[in-house]
């Protein structure tokens, strides 16, 4: 069973046709939208400040998503996929937008709307991530623009199949009601 905790009185909120996979842990002050997804041993800690997410969202296994202690919340859009072993950390992330796997973003970053977060890459502390690019390297680097093929092709497509990956499920979905 998924460890989900209140902390100081602030309990975790769930949309509509969520999945929280058996391991994930989710704590204090977090908002989710519908057809969300938090997948095996992610963390999602609200215990220092809040993190909200939109719709159609999913972090996936591995990924932390954490804040600063009054200081910076977490704020997830729309239709945003958090890749595996993902570190977000007190940024605001906006609607449809990849960030890749084992990357880092940090404190004060704002990523704009369609846009990559490359594998592997640091997006370092108060970097504000331009609409529609591509960033890469340590520290993040714009590399790209991103063309309307990838924003139909890997930012919808992956939000797209977590959401269906979520409907496989189903039935551990309704056991924990």
């Amino acid at each position: 069973m998924a460890t989900i905790l209140s902390v100081q009185g602030k309990d975790p909120q769930f949309g509509e046709n969520c999945f929280i996979a058996p391991n994930a842990t989710i704590v204090g002050d977090v908002i989710m939208g519908n057809e969300c997804s938090i997948w095996f041993n992610a963390v999602l800690r609200g215990d220092v400040h809040y993190i909200k997410m939109g719709n159609k969202v999913n972090i996936q296994d591995g990924a932390v998503v954490h804040c600063t202690y009054l200081k910076h919340p977490t704020n997830i859009g729309n239709n945003v996929s958090i890749g595996h072993n993902a570190l977000v950390h007190g940024c605001t992330i906006h609607d449809n937008v990849l960030i890749g796997m084992g990357s880092i973003v940090m404190d004060g970053c704002v990523v704009h709307s369609n846009s990559i977060i490359a594998a592997g890459a640091v997006v370092l502390e108060g970097t504000i991530v331009e609409e529609g690019s591509i960033y890469a390297g340590v520290p993040a680097k714009k590399v790209k623009i991103v063309s309307e093929a990838l924003i139909s092709g890997e930012i919808n497509r992956i939000a797209d199949n977590y959401v269906k990956y979520s409907s496989w499920f189903e039935a551990y979905n309704e056991a924990k009601k």
